[in-house]
């Protein structure tokens, strides 16, 4: 059913224009329908791939251009062009960034509100302290740096350590509420804490009391991980889709309130159909390869390349190998969506 014609701004007299202006009003009328567009939004995302291997010499050469010194968080910015380069927005709530540190060096600690996680895409002997625990970095980790928490990053190894950030950063700054504060290097704790975390189905509950911390568990290995996904497709070959959720191992919820991430496992030669979900979905490689379709766009995606595609957008992947599975870090604000009550799946995908 079509919606009437609304009236235009132009149509009202300038006087009347330059009278509602000079009193701060604005009518809604003219922009009605830009606001609540008929049927589904009208997202500003755009369907955008980034190549590590085509951005991986920039970042190098960030490193040779500018000392951490004067960068502090020496960090390439992908950024969807639907919202302006500028903007340094992957969708309307996710940012994205390549983060470059060349042995040796360290990243000040800091805090800040909007809350970031990093997913380690290539070297070795790097870390983040998070609150006094000491994170080391491996490929395919998942390493949590929640709001409020103090961070720093440290290279004691021998070869650059680059990791993919992710952070809820747009959403943070959209809310004016987006801030940092600058501090002195951590004390680290002794063994981490988390470690207490990593066997499933058991949590410490010393004298039957669980732990109230917000965030319980900082570091996810890919090991770990890896092992899960692949435990799942062999015990549960009639699953449609192997994935695991990144979570709050005391509450069962997701790791984060505003963004939420999960390890995607296709299997040798699989095509999986996603329905149409409200939230932008981020997918980055960690092993393997895959074609992604979405509407009129088609990528193909290598080891540590990483795609955005926009909500309410049927997306298909498929993994080419018929020897190898590939996997998957995918991180969208579903979290977000469904506490505001605006989360939504259309129809299934159809082949």
């Amino acid at each position: 059913m079509s919606l009437p014609e609304l009236g235009r701004l132009e149509d009202l007299p300038q006087d009347y224009r330059d009278a509602l202006g000079a009193q701060n009003l604005v009518p809604l009328w003219p922009s009605l329908r830009g606001v609540l567009p008929p049927g589904k939004p009208a997202p500003r995302t755009r369907a955008t791939a980034w190549n590590y291997q085509a951005l991986r010499p920039l970042l190098l050469q960030a490193g040779e251009l500018t000392p951490i010194e004067k960068a502090e968080r020496r960090v390439l910015v992908l950024a969807n062009p639907g919202h302006g380069l500028e903007k340094m927005q992957a969708s309307s709530t996710i940012y994205l960034g390549m983060q470059l540190l060349l042995p040796g060096e360290w990243a000040p600690a800091h805090r800040h509100t909007p809350n970031a996680v990093r997913m380690i895409v290539e070297g070795e002997g790097a870390y983040t302290t998070v609150d006094g625990e000491k994170c080391l970095m491996q490929r395919g980790d998942l390493i949590l740096t929640p709001t409020g928490l103090w961070h720093e990053h440290g290279h004691d190894g021998d070869k650059p350590v680059v990791w993919l950030d992710v952070l809820d950063l747009p959403l943070v700054y959209y809310m004016e509420a987006s801030y940092v504060t600058e501090g002195r290097a951590q004390t680290v704790s002794g063994d981490s804490a988390g470690l207490a975390y990593q066997r499933g189905g058991v949590v410490p509950s010393p004298l039957f009391e669980r732990s109230a911390t917000a965030f319980p568990m900082l570091r996810y290995p890919w090991v770990d991980v890896r092992a899960a996904l692949t435990t799942l497709a062999r015990t549960r070959p009639e699953i449609e889709a192997v994935q695991v959720a990144y979570i709050n191992p005391e509450t069962g919820a997701d790791a984060q309130k505003i963004l939420g991430f999960s390890a995607l496992m296709l299997r040798p030669g699989e095509t999986l159909l996603l329905p149409a979900r409200s939230t932008a979905t981020v997918f980055h490689v960690i092993e393997g390869g895959t074609s992604v379709a979405a509407d009129t766009s088609a990528f193909a995606l290598g080891e540590a390349d990483t795609c955005c595609i926009p909500g309410y957008t049927a997306t298909t992947l498929f993994n080419a190998s018929t020897s190898a599975p590939c996997f998957l870090f995918v991180a969208d604000d579903a979290p977000l969506q469904k506490k505001l009550g605006v989360y939504e799946v259309r129809e299934a995908h159809k082949a």
